[in-house]
């Protein structure tokens, strides 16, 4: 896949993790893309390692958009572990 393509899939991951996980999270269309983007790449290892099959196919590919928007919540959760762990410290 092409640059363009992991941007769109990143832009797109991203905004529906943000939506399947409603919170307070980093915001902005670039912050979004980029957890879209780590979160496919996080998505695609994880399905090679733990499931042993190549989960990042194509961009018209099913498992290319699940992988991408499980990393993306994976990616979500750690920041808001995180966030929430310096805010408390900071209180």
């Amino acid at each position: 896949m092409g640059i363009i393509a992991w941007m769109v899939i990143g832009l797109l991951a991203g905004a529906i993790a943000k939506l399947l996980m409603p919170g307070k999270d980093p915001g902005g269309i670039v912050i979004t893309m980029l957890i879209g983007i780590a979160g496919g790449l996080l998505g695609g290892w994880l399905g090679k390692v733990v499931l042993g099959i190549d989960s990042v196919n194509g961009f018209f590919d099913l498992s290319t958009w699940i992988a991408a928007v499980i990393g993306s919540m994976i990616l979500l959760a750690l920041y808001r572990v995180i966030a929430g762990n310096r805010s408390h410290r900071h209180a």
